[in-house]
């Protein structure tokens, strides 16, 4: 792992960014050894509104707990893409979902478009664990967090009825990044 990874989550209320934010946040503490920090903000609809979480996972101490340049962009809806997209570091990873998002700028980052809610939808049937299965991207693309402690904070989080689906969730969203180089 590198020193230090910054993470912007964003999209809209209801897609579960939050939850996926404090997810990876808390494995990285609770389970990884390391120093996380995460803030949100979200607009004045609880739904549908935009919404935004800021991750740090770091070996060192964090001075300061907001993002400006994140190595790892999420945007999950065109709204978020067309505001964040600029932000990102250059040489950073800018993962979208190719069915809500429609890539119009040229960022100086690797553009990654995932099919994730549409693969969820058909893969799992129920598309509550889209934001699951966008960790699991997460986690196999930049290796921050191993899935053992991801499933650790989700016994925790996710009533027991929920968990396998939230399992083969993570695992569907690290198979779906076997086509993208490991070196991103």
């Amino acid at each position: 792992m590198r020193d230090k990874y910054r993470m912007v989550f964003s999209g809209s209320g209801g897609q579960g960014i939050i939850t996926a934010a404090v997810i990876i946040s808390e494995a990285a503490v609770l389970y990884e050894n390391l120093n996380a920090v995460q803030t949100q903000s979200y607009g004045p609809a609880a739904r549908g509104g935009s919404s935004r979480s800021d991750v740090i996972i770091s070996k060192s101490e964090i001075f300061f707990p907001k993002v400006i340049q994140p190595n790892t962009l999420i945007c999950l809806t065109q709204a978020a893409y067309n505001e964040f997209s600029g932000i990102v570091r250059p040489g950073g990873i800018l993962i979208t979902d190719s069915k809500y998002v429609s890539i119009e700028k040229k960022v100086d980052a690797d553009q990654i478009e995932i099919p994730i809610y549409d693969t969820v939808k058909k893969e799992i049937g129920n598309p509550v664990v889209f934001n699951i299965c966008l960790l699991g991207v997460i986690i196999k693309i930049k290796q921050i967090v191993k899935k053992e402690s991801i499933i650790k904070v989700m016994e925790q989080r996710i009533p027991a009825g929920f968990l396998n689906m939230n399992i083969d969730a993570i695992e569907l969203g690290m198979s779906m990044t076997s086509a993208i180089k490991n070196e991103i």
